[in-house]
Order: structure tokens, then C-alpha cells, then sequence
């Protein structure tokens, strides 16, 4: 074919890449009420999908007695699970937050 130019595997992988991390930003940081289509998302590897907002935490003593908070449960250790709320910590927009009166 006159006019088309061989693209090399170099030019495929790096373009592929940029789509791949177009998606992933675009999944990650997008605005609630934007999203990808289903279709599109449920192609997404794990590591490119968003992570949960509200994900189970693992809190454990280490053998030093320190206090460690974790994604995954601990081998061979007691521990408590927590469930953070995403809206702890959050001030409505306008809101100052509250000075310490000493």
C-alpha cells in the first residue's frame, strides 16, 4: 500500500501503554457522574481497576508491641477489623474547622 508508513512493535507497545495509562487516569480520577463504559471497565486488569473506597483495614501488634494498620489480614496474629468511613474527617465546603480554645 502506497502512502501508509510501517508502524514498528516499539511505536505499537508505547502507544498502547499511553492508552492503557489514558484509561487508568481516566478511570482513577474521573468525576463521579463520568465513568467508562462497562463494557470498557470490565476489561481493566486489576492493577489499572479503582480501588474500593471503603476497604476492610486490619489492625494488629507486632512482636514489638507497635500498632500496625493493614490491607491484609496478618499470618499467625490476632486482629481486629475496621471499616473506615469515607466521610469521617470531611467538612462540608464553606465550613472553617473548629480552632483549639486552650
Amino acid at each position: 500500500m502506497r502512502g501508509w508508513k510501517r508502524i514498528d512493535l516499539g511505536t505499537a507497545f508505547l502507544v498502547l501503554c499511553l492508552v492503557a495509562l489514558a484509561l487508568w487516569a481516566w478511570r482513577t480520577y474521573a468525576p463521579d457522574g463520568l465513568s467508562l463504559p462497562k463494557v470498557v471497565s470490565d476489561q481493566l486488569p486489576a492493577a489499572l481497576a479503582p480501588r474500593a473506597e471503603n476497604p476492610t483495614l486490619y489492625k494488629w501488634k507486632d512482636a514489638q508491641g507497635h500498632w500496625n494498620v493493614t490491607d491484609q489480614p496478618p499470618a499467625g496474629r490476632s486482629y481486629e477489623t475496621i471499616q473506615v468511613d469515607p466521610n469521617t474527617n470531611v467538612l462540608p465546603a464553606g465550613v472553617p474547622p473548629e480552632q483549639d480554645r486552650d
